[in-house]
This record gives structure tokens, sequence and C-alpha cells, in this order.
């Protein structure tokens, strides 16, 4: 064997070895993309699965939850491409299980009473994230701009509601002390909260309530009142824990204005 001969076989199993090396890293950093894209996946998952799962019901209005919803389909399609070794068959029939209940009214709606500074500052928290989830949305192309800015304004409202809702809790137990002075004052930084959202047309009317209700206590403690759980606070407090629900909101829409 000549040298020239040797030389152009070394040469060969340089490259052959070269070869199988840039094969290897290619295998191994698709590799170790894929489990990358699957974990981000599953934790993009589970925050949507969380929003959907922990934030009040009676927050989540009937296009949130369609939302969501959707998402954690688009991600169980993605996650099935990967073929990823997670139950996903049964992730994206929950969601659209859940899509089919939203779309017929049979959903469950159980309100979640908002009644102290920590459960007020968690469920804050949630819509912060769902906020952020809706932007993403936008930014990916995945919903239109006149979606996300409707969501984005409506989470916007939510987060305020979410204070309103604890002074509003608060206010109802003081009146039920009778301590009608503190009750005015929780129902004066619930109007303060809601009227953040200026441009909401349910926070402006929710405004205009707190303000009634305020001048209707006023009233009671001027004259030496005692403003107890009456018909008519039953009946405020009935409107304030549907107020957020589309049906409900309909039904009152005419009273409101």
């Amino acid at each position: 064997m000549d040298t020239t001969t040797i030389i152009i076989f070394l040469a060969l199993i340089v490259a052959v070895s070269i070869g199988i090396i840039v094969i290897s890293q290619m295998r191994e950093r698709a590799r170790i993309e894929r489990v990358r894209r699957i974990t981000a996946l599953e934790d993009a998952y589970n925050r949507a699965h969380r929003l959907l799962d922990e934030i009040p019901d009676q927050y989540l209005t009937r296009e949130l939850k369609l939302l969501l919803a959707g998402r954690i389909e688009e991600i169980c399609r993605e996650l099935e491409s990967l073929r990823a070794d997670l139950p996903v068959s049964k992730w994206r029939a929950d969601a659209r299980a859940l899509k089919q209940q939203v779309i017929d009214g049979t959903d469950e709606n159980v309100p979640t009473k908002i009644d102290s500074p920590e459960k007020s500052a968690y469920v804050k928290e949630l819509l912060q994230n769902l906020f952020k989830m809706i932007e993403a949305l936008q930014k990916s192309g995945r919903i239109d701009s006149a979606t996300a800015k409707k969501n984005l304004k409506h989470v916007l409202f939510l987060i305020h509601k979410t204070h309103a809702d604890m002074h509003v809790y608060q206010a109802r137990e003081h009146i039920r002390q009778n301590e009608i002075r503190k009750a005015i004052h929780a129902y004066h930084l619930a109007s303060t909260e809601l009227g953040k959202s200026q441009d909401n047309p349910m926070a402006v009317k929710a405004v205009k309530s707190f303000r009634t209700r305020i001048k209707e206590l006023e009233h009671s403690l001027a004259n030496g009142e005692k403003a107890g759980t009456d018909e008519k606070q039953s009946r405020l407090d009935r409107e304030w824990d549907n107020f957020l629900h589309e049906d409900d909101w309909k039904k009152k829409k005419n009273d409101y204005e």
C-alpha cells in the first residue's frame, strides 16, 4: 500500500469519525431541545389549568373559559406531535368536555368569597398571570388583537374587582355588627378600587351602586337607625355576587340604565 492510499484511507477514517460525532451531537441537541419543549409545554399546561381551576368562578367569563380551554387543547396538540410521555389524551378530553359545557351553559359556577387581604392578593396574582398569558398569545399570533384587547381590558377590571370584593365583604360584616361608619368606609374603598376602571361600564355602574348604598347608610347613621340585613341589602348582596355572570348582567342591564 503506497503512501497516497494510506493518506486517503486515514482521511476517510477521520471524515467518517467526524461525521459520526456531528450526527451524534445533532441527535443529542435534538433530544435536549425536544425535552426542553416538552417541559415548557407541560409548564404551560399546568399554568393554564391552574388558572382555570383556581381563579374564582365568578371571575371567569364564558369567553375567558373558552380561551383557556382552547389554549390547553393547543398545548396538547403540540405535546402529541412530540410524542410526550404524558396523559395528553386525558388533558385534551377534559378541555373539550369543559368547552362543550361552557357552550351549553352547564359548567359549574361556584362563587368564592374574597374575605381577606391574603385571598385578594392571591386571586390578583392569578389574574395577573392570566393577563400575561393573553399578552403572550397575542404576540405569538394565536389570538387577534381585537380579542386580546377586549380580554386584557376585562382582566384588568377583574384585578381591581378583587379588592372591591374584599371591601364589600368587610362592609357586609360591619353592617351585621351594626358598625355603620366602618361599613361606609369599606364601601368607599370598594368604590375607589373600581374607579380605577373608569372606562369599564360595569365598573361605573358598580360605583354608582356603592354610592347609593353609602347614602343609605349615612341616612341610617344620621337618624340613629339600625342598618341590619334587610331585604334591600340582601338584594344588593345577590346582585353584587352575580355581577359578572353574563346572563344575570344582561337581565339587569336595563334596570341599571
